[in-house]
C-alpha cells in the first residue's frame, strides 16, 4: 500500500495504473513443406499467450482489471538481426497492492509506457524507496540470469 493525503491525514492506499507492453514476434523458417507464418501474426500469437498467461497466473499483490489487444501490431526492421520484426502492443489495467509490485511489469523487456490512475499525489520514504530500489535490483538481476541461460542454449 501506498501512503496518500486525504485531508489532514494519511491514509493507505492502492495503486491503480496502465502499463503499455509490445510482445515482438521474429520470422521463423517453417518446418518441411510448410511455410513459415507472418512475423505480424507471430507477434499476436505471443501477444495473446502472454495476456492469457498473466490473466490466469495469480500474483500476489496484482489485480489485472481489464486488457486491450485490439492494437494492430507494427513492424519495423530490426538492424542487428537483419529482418523485419513485428510488435503486438497490449495495454493492461491493473490495481497494485505497492510499487514493488509494479516493477515486475516496468522491468520487462515488453515494457514500453506506464501510466498512474489512482492515487493522484503518493507519499514516498526513504524505507519505501530503498524496498523499490531494492525490488528493481532483485528483478534486474533475475532477468540477467534468464537471458544468460538464454544465450546458452
Amino acid at each position: 500500500m501506498v501512503k496518500i493525503m486525504l485531508g489532514d491525514e494519511v491514509v493507505q492506499s492502492k495503486i491503480r495504473f496502465k502499463v503499455r507492453l509490445d510482445f515482438r514476434g521474429e520470422y521463423k523458417p517453417g518446418r518441411f513443406l510448410f511455410g513459415s507464418r507472418p512475423v505480424e501474426q507471430v507477434a499476436q500469437m505471443i501477444r495473446e499467450e502472454q495476456v492469457t498467461l498473466l490473466k490466469n497466473m495469480p500474483m500476489q499483490g496484482i489485480i489485472l482489471e481489464d486488457y486491450d489487444i485490439s492494437a494492430e501490431p507494427y513492424v519495423i526492421f530490426d538492424d542487428l538481426i537483419g529482418e523485419k520484426v513485428a510488435y503486438a502492443p497490449a495495454i493492461l489495467t491493473i490495481t497494485a497492492d505497492s510499487i514493488e509490485d509494479m516493477v515486475k511489469f516496468i522491468m520487462r523487456e515488453e515494457f514500453r509506457k506506464i501510466e498512474i490512475l489512482e492515487p493522484p499525489q503518493m507519499i514516498i520514504t526513504n524505507k519505501d524507496l530503498e524496498r523499490i530500489l531494492f525490488k528493481m535490483g532483485e528483478e534486474f538481476r533475475s532477468q540477467l540470469i534468464y537471458f544468460a541461460k538464454r544465450l546458452k542454449k
